[in-house]
């Protein structure tokens, strides 16, 4: 997830979400990065980035004579993308929204989108400057949420936040499964990108005991603060809810291993 209109976080938010999304960030940011295909040498450009995830990764297939670049509109964010910045690293970070990037034409060899794309409020523009800023047989890969249904966990934090907070909150939650590979597809086309592809990918994902993971991977997200306020004990509840919906996963240590699903998109410039 990421930093556009809709997933805005403040204070010490950044750093949770760094601290408590990896874990089931990890196996999508490689399904990106498998789909872009960085090489060494290559400029990179991960769009969104939030605290890094995609972009740090790809520091390390590109290597020293390659250049990764994160914009996002979230200063705070960018600030803790700052601080996990490997020493040495070809990592830099820059202010900017995904439909005004301000780089020349044709000045990356790859650009990313790591769970971001569901928040862009005009995700044509978005797709028309990815494609603006594509070399010629550059890449662009994109990963969003598949359908709620396919992510149990996603699924019962939604219903928690709804019993909790009201079904207004629990529709702003809603939005991170709204962008369908069809409509991905489109903005790509539209674009004038080719070689077009979509697939939907399920990963297994053994989270640790829920009673701890949950409220910390909630505290991370923007919908937190509308669960806290609307009681005084709403995100013991919410993890409350959450558990018992998640009984059926639920190993006798507290574990959980549950199923995670995303579209995958890429094309070529």
């Amino acid at each position: 997830m990421t930093s556009e209109p809709g997933f805005q976080l403040s204070g010490d938010a950044p750093e949770r979400y760094e601290s408590h999304v990896a874990t089931i960030m990890a196996p999508f940011v490689a399904a990106l990065l498998d789909a872009a295909r960085p090489e060494p040498g290559d400029a990179v450009l991960d769009v969104a980035c939030g605290t890094g995830f995609a972009a740090r990764a790809a520091a390390d297939l590109v290597g020293a004579d390659g250049n990764i670049v994160g914009v996002d509109v979230n200063p705070g964010m960018l600030a803790a993308a700052g601080a996990h910045t490997p020493d040495a690293a070809p990592l830099y970070w820059n202010q900017a929204s995904a439909d005004a990037l301000p780089f020349d034409d044709a000045a990356f060899d790859v650009v990313v989108c790591q769970q971001g794309v569901q928040y862009f409020p005009e995700l044509d523009a978005a797709f028309t400057e990815f494609a603006r800023v594509l070399r010629p047989g550059g890449r662009v890969a994109v990963t969003a949420w598949a359908s709620i249904d396919g992510s149990p966990f996603f699924l019962a934090q939604r219903l928690a936040i709804d019993e909790v907070a009201g079904p207004k909150v629990a529709a702003s939650y809603a939005t991170s499964f709204s962008c369908t590979a069809k409509r991905i597809a489109a903005a790509m086309r539209e674009a004038g990108l080719d070689e077009v592809r979509t697939r939907e990918l399920q990963v297994m994902i053994k989270l640790p005991p829920l009673a701890d993971f949950a409220p910390a991977h909630l505290s991370a997200l923007p919908w937190a603060s509308a669960v806290a306020e609307a009681r005084r004990d709403g995100i013991r509840k919410a993890t409350e809810t959450l558990c018992e919906l998640l009984g059926p996963f639920t190993a006798s240590d507290g574990t959980a291993e549950l199923p995670f699903t995303s579209t995958v998109a890429a094309a070529v410039r």
